[in-house]
């Protein structure tokens, strides 16, 4: 299997990623504004002690306080949080300590106001803060030192029994009296020098560390552990990688510095990046990042994972999807279900899932298939660098995992919660937020001054506040007793709506952005819906109709405006500005807002705006064609007598009862 680690180094950020035969396995990613605290020692001051919850709070300086539980204020034998998964071999001595500790409480360990030496074991995640602990743990290349407990341990990643036993008698002989060590992975086949130059190096900081925490006052960092460049050269450049690709000169310079300490051999690996295209995009790593955050991952065989994440747990849904197999059910499950298992255990590594994780394979119906799918699934997770467990399939045929929570998901680091759906994934229907706005209005309507209302909303939202034909307006019209203009906005969120009230004409100007005879120079956005031959415009969001403008899409035209209604109005190409001349965009082009009668769909039939009394309607422009009016729905207005436009004016005036459609973009 090829092995590669990909660094890309940005002033504000850094990312590391690993590959394995090309496929993105894990990530990291450290950014200037937020800092790295996992790791890091402080020196802090006892806030709180919670004899009930059997924890204290701790102030170590950071935006909340830190929390401490009582088993991890005691230096015990307990095995502390560290990266390695490890044999322990126990001193009698400490055996007893142990115990004894393990009889007091919170009370009896703090009080308020006092000061503490603790570590961060897990990164601050939401509204939680960091969790501490007093087992203190300083990583080197070969060695993990532990200055509060006392013990010697060989990571269990080294299999060979005999090369155990000399790594364990190698760290009895060179730590410290009441001291512990780890022996990691890494340290596998080195010979002793190799392991006190380690040590020596720990103990050095071990004692900056301590003359440090005598003379500074609480809280303050003691000890910050290294960035993310010096962390993958001591921690995941191993014998088992093959490339080490930086696109960084100085990353690249400091990198071969410290394998000239640490490890000559694994210098050559290190390689600079030295092409045009960004490395990651060289890689094919930003598509693979990109799917990470997907909710749906598709297997190879044509089957998908479904992956949620909740507070308690992650839930992992397995499904067959495209792959219909090619023997029989039993077959198709279990391959479905293997290449399951090895995504699963790739998508924790990737996307650093952490607490109860719960896969929900494809029903099996004999035993020896799910124990075929239990075993890639255990020797998969063994690649990972944090410590998982394989619990089990559950009474209800489940498999359980768990897996250590040290820092944020990569969900987490990457994106950020929904405002508007406040991370629940879904919002208010159209319904729903139509009949807040009815509601608002009713609520509203017994204001002093109020004649008319100005509702803004998006434009799905708007159709259903106007309803088929106008019928809905015209009913919250006649409830109301006033006269309400609907505008929609694509610029507004599906939940957002404005309501502006006042006096009937203060309200009409501001629904009604343009003019009888008005000229202006507008952006031909896109055809009529059903008559092509008009180009449909817009100005705040209010639809205009050029006539014979269809085919000036995109131009900027000089119009003038001939009629005006409630939804929109009527223009015609000024003649002494011919298209030719407006070819060439003046302006920026303002981004298209769909309105109910443009093509995104027809808008309800509208009543025209009344003429005043003596004087004969305005006939239609192009006598040949249907008016206006007729093709948002209607049938073409003809002349009426003043008798008839009084009486259909009732009581209300001329818009009472009318139906008000309008788009506005707002910006």
């Amino acid at each position: 299997m090829k092995r590669e680690i990909i660094m890309n180094v940005l002033s504000a950020e850094k990312r590391a990623a690993v590959l394995e035969d090309g496929r993105l396995v894990e990530l990291y990613i450290e950014r200037t504004a937020n800092e790295r605290v996992a790791g890091n020692i402080y020196k802090g001051r006892v806030e709180n002690v919670l004899p009930g919850m059997q924890a204290a709070f701790v102030n170590i300086g950071l935006e909340r306080n830190a929390f401490l539980y009582v088993d991890d204020a005691v230096a015990s034998l307990d095995f502390p949080d560290v990266d390695e998964d490890v044999t322990v071999e126990d001193e009698a001595e400490g055996e007893r300590e142990k115990v004894d500790r393990r009889r007091l409480t919170i009370s009896d360990l703090l009080t308020v106001g006092q000061d503490i030496v603790v570590q961060v074991t897990k990164e601050p995640i939401g509204t939680k803060g960091a969790r501490v602990v007093t087992n203190l743990t300083i990583p080197g290349r070969y060695l993990v030192l532990m200055p509060t407990v006392s013990y010697a341990g060989v990571s269990r990643r080294i299999e060979d029994a005999a090369e155990r036993d000399r790594l364990r008698q190698i760290a009895s002989r060179i730590k410290p009296p009441n001291m512990g060590v780890i022996v990691r992975t890494v340290a596998e086949g080195r010979n002793e020098r190799d392991l006190q130059q380690d040590m020596k190096f720990l103990l050095k900081v071990w004692e900056r560390l301590q003359q440090k925490a005598a003379r500074i006052k609480a809280p303050a960092v003691l000890y910050k552990d290294y960035d993310l460049l010096y962390r993958l050269v001591r921690d995941a450049l191993t014998e088992e990688v093959d490339r080490f690709v930086v696109d960084s000169k100085a990353d690249f310079d400091r990198a071969q510095e410290l394998l000239a300490t640490i490890g000559p051999k694994l210098r050559r690996r290190v390689v600079l990046y030295g092409e045009k295209a960004p490395i990651f995009d060289r890689y094919g790593i930003e598509p693979q990042i990109d799917r990470a955050l997907k909710r749906k991952v598709w297997l190879d065989c044509g089957g998908y994972l479904v992956i949620d994440e909740t507070e308690a747990l992650v839930s992992i849904d397995v499904n067959t999807g495209k792959f219909i197999g090619s023997t029989n059910l039993a077959d198709t499950v279990l391959r479905t279900n293997l290449d399951a298992a090895r995504e699963i255990a790739r998508q924790l590594r990737l996307r650093n899932m952490g607490g109860i994780i719960i896969a929900d394979f494809i029903d099996m119906d004999t035993a020896e298939h799910r124990r075929q799918v239990q075993q890639v699934l255990e020797e998969e997770v063994k690649k990972d660098r944090v410590k998982t467990n394989i619990v089990g399939w559950t009474s209800l045929g489940l498999m359980e995992i768990t897996r250590k929570k040290t820092k944020r998901d990569l969900d987490q680091v990457l994106l950020k919660r929904c405002p508007y759906c406040d991370g629940v994934g879904k919002v208010l229907s159209e319904e729903t937020t139509a009949l807040g706005v009815e509601r608002q209005l009713r609520l509203r309507a017994a204001e002093p001054g109020t004649e008319a209302f100005l509702v803004t909303a998006h434009p799905s939202v708007a159709a259903l506040l106007i309803g088929a034909g106008g019928a809905n307006l015209r009913r919250l019209e006649e409830e109301l007793s006033k006269t309400v203009y609907i505008r929609g906005s694509q610029a507004l969120h599906l939940t957002e709506t404005t309501i502006l009230s006042g006096k009937k004409d203060e309200v009409e100007q501001r629904a009604l952005p343009v003019r009888l005879g008005q000229r202006l120079e507008v952006v031909v956005e896109e055809p009529h819906v059903t008559n092509p031959r008009d180009g449909i415009a817009r100005v705040e969001g209010y639809v205009v109709d050029i006539e014979e403008a269809g085919h000036l899409v995109g131009r900027h035209v000089r119009i003038e405006v001939t009629r005006v209604f409630r939804t929109y109005a009527k223009a015609r190409l000024v003649k002494a500005e011919s298209a030719e001349r407006w070819e060439e965009p003046q302006v920026e082009v303002l981004p298209p807002v769909y309105a109910l009668d443009s093509p995104a769909g027809p808008a309800p039939p509208v009543q025209p705006e009344a003429c005043p009394p003596g004087e004969a309607p305005e006939e239609p422009d192009r006598p040949e064609e249907p008016a206006a009016a007729a093709e948002e729905g209607e049938a073409p207005k003809k002349p009426r007598s003043r008798r008839r436009r009084r009486r259909s004016r009732g009581k209300g005036g001329a818009k009472q009862g009318s139906t008000a459609l309008a788009v506005e973009n707002i910006q």
